[in-house]
């Protein structure tokens, strides 16, 4: 059955979590399919932004690490975040960039795997893994003088051989929206004596993440994408608390810095690590940038009482469902592959259309009108991808339709062609 933009207008009205697009600023018709590489400005950061410079730091000065309760803004804003990761409160700190934030974390891992079996000289990661993610590994393998063994999704299994002492997985594929089963991933690793390291970057705040239901042991995420805390925004890091507590110096993360001290204003020469998760701090927090975060994280309480996250999950199925609905529909014969796994246990919140040739300036005839997706270059599972993300918080069913629109346009019409559409930016 045809969904027409009637169809589709009925949808947005009668859906629940409409009331949370106000909460954002949306460029007048823009219609922002990229949240899962940058997330859309909530309406309320410039004005706390703003007082954060102009009050809390130019009138308050140095007193605002105590009267504006600067100093635990990590760990109050690891707290809000923890529900939507299925963490606790104190087990989270949303600080520095998801790369060091790994780096802490592996070299943790490391450090604990190989304490009682040296023998353990092997990380396995996903080949297709976002690469900070195995550039970070590749360092620390390399400097350790161990392997890092890549692999496909389905030699996962396979690799997890005696030898191997971390599994570092990304929950949901950058390139093509694939989502690995967390669960049952963690109990094959951890029944071999492997740890489990989890990227959430995709995932959180977009689907419904359980890392304790998981018996997950770390786990990183950054604030910029579905969390909308701004381009740059702090990342986040989670510890499961049978690791995060060690008592030996030699399982601590090497980031020893004076955030991460038992009392950093004692001022002594000796690192005595902080309890918990507050030993993964390092250096001064970005205060500055946590508070635009804060306003991204505050969308999402809101959202509880409109069901939470199972709500937007549901909603977030409904619109790729569509998108990939309309565009078999109506885009055929077009040259157009799907790289997203049709089954919803499978599929993240994006959706990742192939095509040979010219899928990058098909994107760019997109942006030009104003329709925002992005390219990703394909490597030897797939060719070149046109990628769009939805996020629920903000994206209608309407929005979705014309998106569909706007694309069998720009193939029908041949205008991707264009010169200027063939012209590479630094940023793809």
């Amino acid at each position: 059955m045809t969904t027409t933009l009637q169809d589709c207008r009925a949808l947005d009205a009668q859906d629940p979590l409409a009331p949370l697009r106000a909460h954002f600023t949306l460029p007048p018709g823009v219609i922002y399919l990229d949240g899962n590489s940058l997330g859309v400005l909530p309406k309320a950061t410039a004005a706390r932004v703003a007082d954060v410079v102009a009050r809390e730091w130019g009138a308050d000065l140095i007193q605002s690490w105590n009267t504006a309760s600067w100093f635990d803004l990590p760990q109050r804003l690891g707290d809000q975040l923890a529900p939507l990761i299925g963490a606790r409160p104190g087990e989270v700190m949303c600080t520095d960039t998801t790369s060091i934030n790994l780096f802490k974390v592996l070299s943790a891992a490391l450090n604990i795997a190989r304490a009682d079996s040296p023998a353990r000289r092997r990380v396995v990661s996903e080949r297709s893994n976002f690469p900070t993610d195995l550039y970070i590994a590749e360092g620390l393998c390399q400097e350790r003088g161990l392997d890092l063994l890549l692999v496909e999704p389905g030699e996962i299994a396979a690799s997890l051989t005696p030898d191997v002492a971390v599994l570092m997985l990304t929950h949901v594929n950058y390139r093509t929206g694939a989502m690995h089963d967390m669960a049952a991933l963690t109990a094959a690793a951890q029944a071999r004596g492997i740890l489990c390291i989890w990227d959430l970057c995709h995932s959180a705040g977009a689907v419904p993440v359980d890392l304790h239901g998981a018996n997950a042991d770390f786990a990183v995420g950054c604030g910029y994408k579905y969390l909308n805390g701004g381009p740059g925004a702090p990342a986040f890091v989670w510890v499961h608390p049978r690791h995060a507590d060690r008592p030996d110096a030699k399982f601590l993360q090497p980031l020893s810095g004076w955030w991460g001290h038992a009392a950093p204003f004692a001022f002594t020469p000796g690192y005595q690590p902080a309890p918990g998760i507050t030993r993964y701090l390092c250096g001064t927090q970005p205060i500055i940038s946590l508070s635009a975060l804060q306003c991204g994280l505050d969308v999402f309480t809101a959202a509880e009482a409109l069901g939470g996250m199972a709500a937007l999950r549901t909603k977030s199925l409904a619109l790729t469902d569509l998108f990939i609905a309309l565009v078999e529909e109506r885009c055929a014969g077009h040259g157009l592959g799907l790289a997203t796994p049709r089954d919803h246990a499978q599929r993240g919140s994006q959706v990742c259309l192939t095509r040979a040739e010219y899928a990058y300036a098909i994107v760019q005839a997109l942006i030009a009108r104003r329709v925002v997706g992005d390219f990703r270059k394909g490597d030897g599972a797939y060719p070149d991808i046109l990628r769009f993300g939805f996020t629920p918080l903000y994206l209608g069913f309407e929005d979705v339709w014309n998106a569909v629109e706007h694309l069998r346009q720009v193939l029908d019409s041949g205008e991707w062609q264009r010169p200027e559409f063939n012209q590479r930016n630094a940023v793809t």
